[in-house]
């Protein structure tokens, strides 16, 4: 049996969906596929994204940034958009059963020294984390 293709949709596909495809497939793999897209994908992952996920052992390194289109042909069963452009953008996907919208700031704006940026980056990973690993247990208490 196929596992449930989880979508997460931000509007660049370079930082908080990466970070939450890598959080929720660490999470979950074992439940679900995990993919991430953009509907104006900004053609690279952040390489503040990847360092930061590297801390919690999660390697983000061969992650490329997709458009969202590039999933019309796929059976997906859950979109999650983590921010709001994404969420007015995102299409109906073949055989979505579930669509939620967890907004998060995008680190990708952040501003300062670089301790700073990090620092932001981080913040947000650790949000994204303590809502993708709930999302995680609780659909694995409830199925």
């Amino acid at each position: 049996m196929t596992k449930p293709l989880v979508l997460i949709l931000c509007t660049g596909n370079s930082c908080r969906s990466h970070l939450a495809e890598g959080i929720l497939r660490a999470a979950a793999a074992d439940l679900f596929e995990v993919a991430s897209a953009g509907s104006k994908p900004a053609g690279y992952v952040h390489p503040k994204a990847v360092a930061v996920m590297q801390e919690i052992g999660i390697d983000l390194s061969t992650h490329a940034s997709k458009h969202m289109n590039e999933f019309l042909h796929r059976q997906v069963d859950t979109v999650i958009t983590v921010c709001g452009n994404a969420d007015q953008a995102c299409p109906i996907y073949p055989g979505q059963m579930n669509r939620y919208h967890w907004p998060f700031e995008d680190p990708a704006h952040a501003q300062g020294s670089d301790d700073a940026v990090l620092s932001v980056f981080r913040s947000v990973r650790d949000q994204i984390r303590l809502v993708f690993e709930a999302y995680a247990s609780g659909y694995r208490q409830h199925r």
